[in-house]
This record gives C-alpha cells, sequence and structure tokens, in this order.
C-alpha cells in the first residue's frame, strides 16, 4: 500500500484524495483470514486524471463502472484501487450462463443437512470488499437484477429462504466492460444507473514505455521506444479499420518481450505474443510488416537488453 501512496504522489494525484485513501485504509481495518485477499498488483496503472475521478467515487461511497475499448487498463486499474484502499477483493468473471444463485449463493448438502453457501456477492456485501465485477455487459440482465439493491441506496441482500443482510459501509463494486467483444450486449438501464463511469482513454505511448520499463528495468530505452511505438501503430490501424481489435494484444507484447529476454528471436516472439492470434491472412501479413519496420531481422536480443 505504501509504495502505491509513493505512486500516486509521483503521478501528480490529489494530495487531498490521497490522504482521504489513507485515512480510509487506516479507519476501516480488514479480518486477518481476509488479508490475503488484498490484490498485489502486478502492473500499475498510468494517468492521474483517472486515478482521480476513481478515488474520488469510491469515496464517496459510490460503485464504479469503468468502459473502455481492450487494452485500456479496465483490470488494471480495479485491481490498483482495491489494493491502494487495502481492500479484500472478489473477481467476479461474467458470462451468459452466470444466474443470481452463482452471485449470491445457493443451498448445498453439508455434513448430512441443507446448508447455506453464500455467493462471492455475499461475501463481498459482508465483509466489506470490493467487488470487481469483470465484462458486466456479458451476464444476462435478468441475472444481474439481483444486484439492484445491493448497488442502490437500499444497500441489502434478500436471500430467498432465509435471511436479509446489510451491506457493510465499506463494500463497493467496481464493474468492467467493453461494448467490441464478442458476446456482450447493451447494459441494462436500470444497472447502469447505479454506477458512476467512467470512460478509460487509450493507453498513451509515454505511458506503455513507463509499463515496460517496470517490468522488464533493462530493456534498453531505444527499443522500449520502439515496443511502445509498435503497440501505437497497431492501435492506430485497429482505430482506422485496418485491423480488428484482436490485434490489439498488450499482454501479448508483454509476452513476447519476455520470450526475448528468455532467447527467442524477436520477431518469432512478437509472432508468438501477437501475430499468432489472428487467424485473417491479410492481418497477419500487415502485422508482421508493422513488426519489419521496427525491428531488423538481424537484430539480435542481447541487443534489446543492457
Amino acid at each position: 500500500m505504501n509504495n502505491l501512496i509513493e505512486f500516486l504522489k509521483q503521478e501528480g494525484v490529489s494530495a487531498q484524495l490521497v490522504e482521504e485513501v489513507r485515512h480510509y485504509s487506516e479507519e476501516h481495518t480488514v479480518d486477518e483470514a481476509l488479508k490475503k485477499r488484498i490484490p498485489v498488483p502486478h502492473f500499475h496503472y498510468y494517468g492521474n486524471k483517472v486515478w482521480e475521478e476513481a478515488l474520488a467515487v469510491l469515496l464517496c461511497g459510490r460503485n464504479l463502472l469503468l468502459a473502455g475499448e481492450k487494452a485500456t487498463g479496465k483490470n488494471v486499474l480495479a485491481q490498483n484501487l482495491a489494493a491502494v484502499f487495502e481492500r479484500p477483493a472478489w473477481d467476479i468473471s461474467f458470462h451468459v450462463n452466470m444466474d443470481a444463485a452463482a452471485l449470491i449463493g445457493s443451498d448445498t448438502f453439508r455434513d448430512g443437512r441443507v446448508t447455506f453457501r453464500p455467493g462471492p456477492v455475499y461475501c463481498c456485501a459482508q465483509s466489506g470488499g470490493f467487488g470487481i465485477l469483470d465484462e458486466i455487459n456479458m451476464a444476462r440482465n435478468e441475472a444481474l437484477a439481483v444486484l439492484h439493491s445491493v448497488l442502490d441506496f437500499r444497500r441489502v441482500i434478500d436471500v430467498p429462504g432465509y435471511d436479509r443482510i446489510e451491506v457493510a459501509d465499506d463494500t463497493r463494486f467496481i464493474a468492467t466492460m467493453n461494448y467490441n467483444y464478442a458476446g456482450t450486449r447493451e447494459l441494462n438501464e436500470a444497472l447502469a444507473s447505479r454506477f458512476v463511469v467512467i470512460q478509460m482513454p487509450p493507453l498513451a505511448k509515454e505511458d506503455l514505455e513507463r509499463l515496460l520499463k517496470d517490468q522488464f528495468p533493462s530493456l534498453v530505452t531505444k527499443y522500449n521506444k520502439q515496443f511502445a511505438l509498435l503497440f501505437n501503430e497497431l492501435q492506430k490501424k485497429c482505430e482506422n479499420g485496418e485491423l480488428t481489435e484482436k490485434a490489439l494484444d498488450l499482454r501479448g507484447l508483454i509476452d513476447a518481450i519476455s520470450l526475448i529476454k528468455k532467447g527467442i528471436p524477436i520477431r518469432d516472439a512478437l509472432d508468438l505474443g501477437i501475430t499468432n492470434k489472428i487467424f485473417d491472412s491479410y492481418e497477419k501479413e500487415l502485422i508482421r510488416d508493422v513488426i519489419a519496420s521496427r525491428f531488423p531481422l538481424k537484430l539480435h536480443n542481447t541487443e534489446v537488453f543492457e
């Protein structure tokens, strides 16, 4: 948490907001058994404007919806927020077969009798955790309707056949969504109104350079910039309709750089991390052309890392 607080200060995030977050985490302690649920982010989210908006929303006691295109850092920010507030997190991934029982809980048979097995939303609500609702617009609206009373002013869960529980004051829900993924749908208007929405901006080249420097400290500055420019060029081609969004894979780029560090030839590594995930031959060749313009064929791995 201290590392994240220092990071926020370096990012130029409002000192008042940073201090409020510090007070919040000191005042809202976490049970020892739940501390293992506090995330330890693998990446930092870069962008002080989005940080300030997100911190303000959560400090005001509201729920947050992070909407944006692929590779804008929605899940990274959600994990960072749970970590900086020092709250246990429940990751809830949505799909078309998700139902109310999977969210709230259901009956199960244990020790010779029927008992209630709480779901992630129930556990999060009782424990004052942060519920990260991943790709919320992939679930059926009728399943999400059970969240209405949790997310609005009532802050309660009525469990059929059991008790009515109050949602803990420090419970927050952070949802993510991308309209362009296969299987997504329009978010139910009643549900959308229960969130404050941040439209996530595309990852800037300078921020990607910083992220890559964090992950690969020995990466030569010249090639750090080339990897960032490669991603930026693919991003622009996706925006212009020359490539589909499948080509925009930040995780794939990071995987490729890891493979390069292990000795896999540069172009082969970028094929493994990015190009081979595309099944259209024209797009593959276009991506390889972009890669070839940035990384000469004879470039050796030892030149990329110090």
